[in-house]
């Protein structure tokens, strides 16, 4: 399950802070699949997330160690300020800039070998994918490697980027091959407005709840179904996810009372549409995704 989280919270390092046995729920796969039964590591809150357990509470952003190839050192600037007394450790600058990380070699060899996959643009993983890269390349990866470079590929802002878009899991061929749980696309939209919204001036709950209302719509799931499958035991979460969830029905008895008076006037949509002071092209797609959630008719 989820997290306590606030997303007005500070935050200043790249990994989020969560309980790996709060952030995803009982019913997704276990983090150990990421290595015994080659789950993507998306499944798995620690894995995927970037869990810190000692530091609850704080967003982390420090920058990407699979989108930059700096070498891992501090960097200095002017001799720091004054040690306050003889023995005295010296306090860095608090806005002193954090390095970026240099990426693990096997995140290079894997972009190499799949850069559809792990190049300039990242698909998510199907389940098991750690063991169809270690059957495919059993001379050339290492397991431990692989496990760790895994890890901090899928919980990189890019890779959960692509989870919270909804695009489907993919194999070594690239081919899309399932589709992404709702819970996961869910999980991942939460993670990666964490992130932001320690980076942004303004609130982005605004941004997060239409994000959140898309996400559902596209599930195809009832709301009662939905909220059963991505529900935390983060009340600000849960809070926005009614909010995105009230919003969708609100439309969707719009668009019906829409739906119903154009049947009922028996006019042509161009006609229908200026009555009603719409743009024709608008008025079309409000119908049109009203006939797509109305329930079948009973027989």
């Amino acid at each position: 399950m989820m997290a306590d989280f606030s997303l007005t919270a500070p935050a200043s390092a790249m990994t989020a802070t969560l309980s790996a046995q709060e952030e995803i729920r009982s019913t997704q796969a276990p983090c150990a699949a990421l290595t015994e039964t080659a789950e993507a590591p998306v499944d798995c809150a620690a894995q995927t997330m970037g869990v810190t357990p000692s530091q609850p509470g704080v967003l982390s952003l420090d920058p990407d160690p699979t989108e930059t190839g700096a070498a891992a050192k501090p960097r200095r600037s002017g001799r720091g300020p004054r040690q306050e007394a003889r023995g005295t450790p010296q306090r860095p600058p608090q806005n002193a800039a954090r390095a970026p990380r240099t990426a693990p070699p096997v995140l290079d060899q894997l972009a190499d070998l799949y850069p559809g996959l792990f190049g300039e643009v990242f698909l998510p993983l199907k389940r098991g994918i750690f063991q169809d890269l270690l059957a495919a390349h059993p001379q050339v990866l290492d397991r431990e490697a692989l496990k760790a470079g895994l890890a901090i590929h899928t919980r990189s802002t890019r890779y959960l980027q692509s989870v919270a878009a909804g695009l489907k899991r993919h194999d070594l061929q690239g081919q899309a091959v399932e589709d992404m749980a709702p819970e996961h696309v869910h999980h991942a939209l939460l993670e990666v407005f964490r992130r932001r919204q320690g980076r942004a001036g303004e609130d982005l709950r605004p941004r997060l709840r239409q994000r959140m209302a898309q996400a559902f719509e596209a599930s195809g799931l009832s709301s009662e179904a939905y909220g059963e499958r991505v529900r935390g035991r983060d009340e600000a979460a849960n809070a926005l996810l009614d909010e995105a969830l009230a919003e969708v029905a609100a439309r969707g008895a719009r668009d019906e009372a829409l739906l119903r008076a154009y049947e009922a006037s028996g006019q042509a949509l161009d006609t229908f549409a200026d009555m009603y002071g719409l743009d024709p092209r608008d008025a079309a797609r409000t119908l049109e995704r009203a006939r797509h959630h109305r329930p079948p008719a009973a027989t």
